[in-house]
């Protein structure tokens, strides 16, 4: 009987191209991972895998034990869902949850109470992780649960293994003084109306910095960033401080100080917030609470309007 650590070990190794790599998302010492090969290879009568270079390769038979192993994490977690469903009269047990730090922040968070509240015998346990690391942990079994976005409108490269559920949608706004010029408008701004002002914005290779530029993407003139902060607090702080603006995601947005406003723009950069899970936990009680609540929370003030964001 071959056995299942081992075959995942040999599904994330051929994911990921190294033992050390694989390791540590297994969150084992690549010894580990090693003996768990070889253990593997005992059982098949066969190598799975070759050197090569720093790094390793699949034999043609590891390719093909590799080639059926989804079919064998899908049958198995089908199985232990199937008992489940029908053992538990509510949800228990333990969902492992991986997302994005601001849907931490404004939904996962948020959702904790009412979760706890209605599920007193569930357990979740939260990793943050970017939208491509949390789909590779929810494909590795590391995860049961991912939340992850499209960044403004860019298709997700989600396995057809797995099912995808739309729990938000959000949206960018200016974070002004109350007492600037554009404040006052009484209409949506354009990218035309911020001639002249100062910005802070998060720093490139972030979303909200590719979210920043694609409002000027047809501007005349360049906006004139002054400072580079990834921390929407600080960057709070800095527009309360200073002649600067901020442009935030909603969902990312803190409790909003007085003495500042938040401003729409008419052509708002957009995300949508997807919930994310094996197809084979379908029947998956806890998961279906976890998925449950977090709909509920990010649903009740309308689109791109988390629960509990201060306005």
């Amino acid at each position: 009987m071959i056995d299942v650590n081992a075959l995942r070990a040999l599904h994330s190794v051929a994911t990921h191209g190294t033992l050390a790599r694989s390791a540590e998302e297994l969150g084992f010492t690549a010894s580990a991972v090693s003996q768990q090969i070889k253990r593997l290879e005992r059982q098949l009568g066969t190598p799975v895998l070759a050197p090569a270079g720093r790094g390793v390769v699949l034999t043609p038979a590891g390719q093909a034990v590799v080639d059926f192993s989804p079919d064998v994490f899908q049958s198995l977690e089908r199985c232990i869902q199937a008992a489940r469903s029908v053992a538990e009269g509510a949800p228990r047990g333990t969902v492992h949850v991986t997302a994005f730090s601001t849907a931490i922040r404004g939904l996962v968070a948020p959702m904790l109470p009412a979760l706890k509240e209605a599920c007193p015998e569930l357990t979740l346990r939260l990793t943050e992780q970017d939208p491509d690391q949390a789909l590779q942990s929810l494909d590795a079994g590391n995860a049961d649960l991912a939340l992850v976005h499209d960044a403004d409108g860019l298709p997700l490269d989600i396995p057809d293994t797995m099912s995808r559920e739309r729990v938000h949608g959000d949206v960018g706004d200016v974070i002004m003084p109350a007492d600037h010029s554009l404040a006052h408008l009484g209409r949506p701004l354009t990218n035309n109306d911020f001639d002249g002002c100062a910005w802070v914005t998060s720093p490139p290779g972030t979303v909200c910095h590719q979210w920043f530029w694609r409002v000027f993407a047809d501007s005349s003139s360049s906006p004139d960033v002054v400072h580079l902060v990834d921390d929407f607090a600080s960057q709070m702080s800095l527009v309360d401080g200073g002649d600067v603006l901020a442009l935030m995601p909603r969902l990312a947005r803190p409790p909003m100080r007085e003495g500042l406003v938040s401003v729409p723009l008419r052509r708002p950069p957009r995300r949508d917030v997807q919930a994310v899970w094996r197809t084979s936990a379908d029947a998956s009680p806890a998961l279906r609470a976890v998925l449950t609540h977090l709909v509920a929370i990010a649903q009740p003030n309308g689109d791109g309007q988390p629960a509990g964001e201060g306005r």
